[in-house]
């Protein structure tokens, strides 16, 4: 077998990558009022070593805005915004998709503009507690189950969303269908209890992000439609339950008769959470043609193995690109990689621990 030089280009359906590397999603919170702004734009300029960028999450929704100063893209103002930020990230030849994070019940209403409501696929509350600007750390409500109009509205939402990216110059959509966001929590029988055709069985419970994933691809294209996942994954209160495999299995069958561009595949087992089993993730590299985006606690060699391997094409990094704005140049010249991780500066709101990491000199 051929060694893959995971520094050379590689290409995601129609678009060409200049290498194999991609910038995780990660939330950073910067997004003062909600809006992309020139600070984020340097962030995103400081990282475009990488082939392809995948931003922080975004809400399409006033509803999804789940957590302190995180960005939309369902007004034109937010639009503007990420204008700048594709612009640079192009002019210095990387890619960049927009990730649609709809927090669903991880929310709190402080965080939220004064007409939206914590929404989600049943009235089940989470476990565990969010940070709120106005009052500090508060418990998560016990959100509204959706109604047959708020699925409708919101899978509007969605797609209204995705014609957004596409005018903001963004060259694809990621939907966020992990880490226990509204996608994952219709995906699960312990948040998801409904007894209508969202509920219940496995094609039921994966109805509503079918849905979502086929309305946004006949609407910008399937090329530029993909998916995060993240099975045994338990971010934000979302316990493991018997039928994982099944569910997924079912769920990636559907997507890759879709024809989505990716499946953006994370184990979450570097932070704590269970392995994805090893079985499971061959058997979505086996029913899946597309690209697989492998994420979760790689370095330089396991992503070299990895994808030499087969078990996926290309790598999401995400902490490493955090305090190494120039992640790929190090890797590909065997540079020393920072240690200078600060994490309490991870979600603050200016541009320490943000923009002020140095690149290797």
């Amino acid at each position: 077998m051929q060694e893959k030089n995971i520094f050379q280009p590689y290409k995601v359906g129609s678009l060409e990558i200049k290498n194999r590397i991609v910038m995780a999603p990660m939330t950073r919170c910067r997004a003062i009022g909600n809006v992309p702004n020139d600070l984020m734009v340097e962030y995103y300029k400081q990282r475009s070593g990488a082939g392809l960028i995948i931003t922080e999450g975004i809400s399409p929704s006033p509803n999804g805005l789940g957590y302190a100063r995180i960005p939309g893209l369902f007004n034109q103002q937010q639009v503007d915004g990420w204008k700048k930020i594709t612009s640079v990230v192009h002019e210095n030849g990387s890619k960049i998709f927009v990730q649609f994070m709809h927090s669903g019940r991880i929310s709190h209403p402080l965080n939220m503009p004064d007409e939206s409501q914590v929404l989600a696929p049943s009235a089940v509350k989470a476990a565990g507690q969010m940070w709120t600007d106005a009052q500090m750390m508060q418990d998560f409500p016990t959100p509204k189950a959706m109604t047959s109009e708020e699925l409708a509205l919101t899978k509007k939402e969605f797609v209204q969303a995705a014609k957004n990216a596409i005018a903001a110059g963004f060259d694809g959509v990621e939907l966020h269908g992990a880490n226990g966001y509204l996608l994952e929590q219709f995906l699960s029988p312990i948040s998801n209890i409904r007894d209508d055709n969202y509920g219940g069985s496995i094609e039921n419970r994966c109805r509503f992000v079918l849905e979502v994933a086929t309305e946004v691809a006949n609407t910008i294209g399937k090329d530029k439609t993909a998916i995060r996942l993240s099975p045994y994954g338990v971010a934000s209160d979302m316990p493991n339950y018997p039928e994982i495999d099944a569910t997924y299995k079912y769920l990636v069958e559907k997507l890759n008769n879709l024809g989505i561009t990716y499946i953006h595949l994370v184990d979450h087992s570097a932070m704590g959470a269970p392995e994805v089993p090893m079985a499971l993730k061959k058997e979505i590299r086996n029913i899946f043609k597309n690209t697989i985006i492998l994420s979760g606690g790689y370095d330089k060699e396991r992503a070299i193995t990895d994808v030499n391997s087969g078990l996926g094409d290309i790598v999401a990094f995400g902490r490493p690109f955090i305090n190494n704005p120039d992640l790929v140049n190090r890797m590909e010249n065997n540079f020393p990689l920072s240690d200078d991780l600060k994490m309490d500066m991870f979600y603050s709101a200016d541009e320490k621990g943000y923009t002020d990491y140095p690149f290797y000199n």
